[in-house]
């Protein structure tokens, strides 16, 4: 169609010229709040149709005759046959056309709609369902039998049209027809819903003995735990005891191994409860808990606890709690088998039990869970399991023989050559020498010297050795102890005090000599401390001394000198001498850190403190005038100190001035007094 644009003048068009119109300027709102009545636009529609005037609303036809009502047929039919033209598979359509027909009483016509619309697709039910509704609205009982007929001949599998087609022959009172289209039905084999709706019609009209075959049927067609329990309780209602439990029996030897088999023992065990058989219902629950997996049988154990708590004594309710306690457990190294407390909780149980078997079993699946890492942080509390595992044997099993295979097998798997755990090896020895096995025992201890040397495995070895007064073995294991280690200064102190407890004075003299010559050491305080407190204890002062001056040459440590200093007034000597001899110590160490360390004045603030405190115990002799003048003054001060967040700040802290310093600081102003006067001079002479 040509626009407005092009069209001709001639025909009668309107240009776009002569269409142009002025638009007025549109009118500003002033006022935007919403209005005090809203109307919704529902509301307006209804109103609209209210008011709408009579002479503008479609008229109702009237017909008056034969004439007119035949016009309207051919009119209507030629409408949905033009409609149905072009949607021929829209179903909805032919379903108005065929009830529209029913309307007219024209049920020839309805029918052949309906045949029809089949012929389009005769897979849909609905249109059977319609159809079929049709006719038996209409009473045409043969015709719809015939509908049904063929649609459960064609759709087999759609169950409504069989519920249907049986729901009207039962209403007919065609009990035996009814009968004849289920048995029809469960020729195909339908779900368990079919079935029990046939068990449901036979029982309507009292036929047990129908009722009962058709469920022997239905468990051979689906042989589930729900069938045979329908089953079995079926026959329970009739008051069929023995075939209710000729069912359950039948039931378990079939599925006994089902997925659901946990819900048919309970089922049983209920039932034999309520048939006052306690000892059937508790060889059930045992039976039951043999077979099913700890998996899946969390109700069961429910179930079988409760049942013990209202049936059973104290013996059997303490097993009831155990077993779901063990199912608890099971289920809990199931989901994860590396969770080794879940394990030991596991043994306490059934050692508190008792049954040696169940014991051994537990242990042995709880050991065959190595740790997946070679890392001993992942190994620390999975060794404790070999542990008790030994100790049960050897304590509570009594089985001494495999007590030794379990500290073997638990030794060859630990991988020594990356890490190693002493408290194994050194359980292992102890458990020899128990057994009077010292030879075992010494071998497991020189085994773990070779593979996984440790301080903890040296010290117990020679700890045992020296129990039995072997002398020369305690030396060896030294000797091998400080090859291993030869920076260990407890090992040289340990080696140097054996000696001496032999009255061997040189070779513990030599020995520290030994260690305080070794280029590395871990705690050489202590080592030096253990030397200077033999030669004390031996009376050689002037070895101390030496040892002291040694010390000092190596370290100028504070802890030296006033050690240095309180062993001079302890020497046993005359008492003066003492006293000169810690006084010359001391001022050897305020000189050192005058002259050498004059930043260390905390250390020399101390150094100070412990003279005068010297000075004082010496009474009468003490001369506490020589400290007093070199006490320094405290100053509290403070600095400048940035934090983490880069902002500024400042912090309080404690200095010392010493008199010298004060004093120093006091020539410094004097000679600066003196400059800034001559230069005053020479200015004054020069104007």
């Amino acid at each position: 169609m040509a626009s407005n644009k092009d069209a001709d003048p001639s025909l009668g068009y309107l240009t776009r010229k002569d269409t142009e119109v002025k638009l007025p300027r549109p009118t500003r709102v002033k006022n935007k709040t919403p209005a005090p009545i809203q109307i919704t636009a529902e509301q307006i529609l209804r109103e609209a149709r209210e008011r709408q005037e009579a002479e503008i609303r479609p008229p109702k036809q009237k017909i008056t005759d034969s004439t007119e009502l035949a016009d309207y047929r051919l009119r209507k039919r030629k409408e949905f046959e033009d409609l149905i033209r072009r949607v021929r598979w829209n179903i909805s359509v032919w379903i108005k056309y065929a009830q529209w027909e029913e309307s007219q009483k024209d049920f020839n016509r309805a029918r052949s709609v309906w045949e029809r619309a089949l012929e389009v697709d005769y897979r849909n039910h609905t249109l059977w369902l319609k159809y079929a509704e049709v006719e038996m609205k209409n009473k045409f009982i043969n015709h719809a039998r015939n509908v049904w007929d063929r649609a459960v001949t064609l759709l087999p599998r759609v169950d409504q049209l069989w519920y249907k087609y049986i729901h009207m022959e039962e209403m007919l009172g065609n009990v035996a027809g009814a009968r004849q289209i289920f048995e029809r039905w469960m020729g195909w084999m339908p779900d368990q819903q079919g079935w029990l709706s046939y068990i449901k019609f036979e029982l309507r009209y009292n036929e047990v003995e129908r009722a009962r075959g058709i469920f022997e049927r239905f468990v051979q067609c689906h042989p589930k735990v729900s069938a045979w329990i329908r089953y079995a309780k079926f026959e329970m209602k009739n008051g069929e005891v023995a075939r209710a439990r000729n069912a359950y029996e039948r039931a378990v030897e079939k599925l006994a191994d089902d997925e659901e088999a946990e819900m048919l023992f309970v089922a049983f065990a209920e039932f034999e409860e309520r048939c006052k058989e306690t000892e059937r219902a508790r060889f059930i629950y045992k039976l039951a808990l043999d077979r099913i997996p700890k998996g899946r049988a969390e109700d069961l154990y429910r179930k079988f606890v409760a049942f013990e708590k209202q049936y059973g004594d104290k013996e059997g309710i303490e097993d009831a709690i155990v077993g779901k306690r063990r199912f608890q457990y099971e289920d809990e190294v199931r989901k994860n088998p590396l969770n080794y407390d879940a394990w030991f909780d596991y043994i306490r149980l059934e050692e508190s039990v008792g049954i040696k078997e169940r014991i051994r079993e537990v242990y042995e699946r709880a050991i065959a869970n190595v740790p997946p890492a070679q890392e001993k942080r992942y190994w620390q509390r999975y060794i404790y399991l070999w542990i008790n595992y030994a100790l049960y044997e050897e304590l509570d099993a009594e089985d001494i023989e495999r007590t030794r295979e379990v500290y073997s097998e638990c030794l060859n798997l630990i991988p020594h050559e990356k890490f190693s755990f002493a408290k194994i090896w050194l359980l292992a020895a102890q458990f020899e020498i128990r057994q009077l096995n010292l030879k075992g025992a010494r071998q497991v201890l020189g085994n773990a010297i070779g593979k996984a040397p440790k301080d903890k495995i040296f010290k117990k070895y020679i700890e045992i050795e020296l129990q039995l007064g072997n002398i020369d073995r305690c030396r060896k294991l030294y000797e091998k102890y400080l090859e291993w280690s030869p920076e260990n200064c407890y090992a040289w102190s340990k080696y140097a005090e054996l000696e001496r407890s032999l009255s061997e004075t040189e070779r513990a003299r030599a020995i520290f000599e030994l260690a305080i010559a070794q280029p590395a050491l871990d705690m050489p305080e202590l080592l030096w401390k253990a030397y200077i407190d033999f030669e004390i204890s031996e009376g050689e002062y002037d070895r101390t001394r030496e040892l002291y001056e040694r010390l000092l040459d190596r370290t100028k440590h504070l802890k030296v000198w006033i050690s240095y200093a309180k062993f001079e007034t302890s020497a046993m000597v005359e008492q003066k001498l003492c006293i000169q001899n810690s006084r010359r110590v001391f001022e050897k160490a305020l000189n050192y850190f005058r002259m050498s360390a004059p930043e260390l004045k905390e250390e020399r603030a101390m150094l100070l403190d412990e003279w005068l405190g010297v000075e004082k115990s010496f009474g009468q002799l003490g001369d506490v005038s020589l400290v007093e003048p070199k006490l320094p003054k405290k100053l509290k001060k403070r600095k400048q100190v940035a934090s983490e967040d880069g902002l500024a700040g400042y912090e309080e802290y404690i200095d010392y001035v010493f008199p010298e310093e004060a004093h120093a600081h006091n020539l410094k102003i004097l000679e600066k007094a003196r400059e800034w006067k001559r230069q005053k001079l020479a200015s004054g002479a020069e104007d």
